[in-house]
């Protein structure tokens, strides 16, 4: 594998988190509201509030994970450039 899709993989996964994140904060945002005309249907009972803050920390982190990753990778590539400089 190389530095370039690992680097690419962990922006991936940055993304994947950040929509994780979305999503479960628009949950936590609809809950205890009265569902919209045309829609269908939803109660509080369908939205579980402690398993989207669950969600909430899981998207934290994993997003915190992947930005390591993609630290870690451009720390290599500045690494590289220096050797190769030289």
């Amino acid at each position: 594998m190389s530095l370039s899709s690992v680097m690419s993989t962990a922006v991936a996964g940055m993304r994947t988190e950040q929509t994780r994140l979305s999503m479960a904060a628009g949950n936590i945002a609809r809950s205890g509201t009265a569902p919209e005309t045309g829609t269908a249907p939803e109660t509080d009972a369908e939205i579980d509030l402690a398993n989207e803050l669950l969600t909430v920390r899981q998207a934290e982190i994993g997003y915190k994970a992947n930005a390591l990753v993609l630290e870690a990778g451009a720390d290599l590539w500045d690494v590289l450039m220096t050797i190769k400089r030289d």
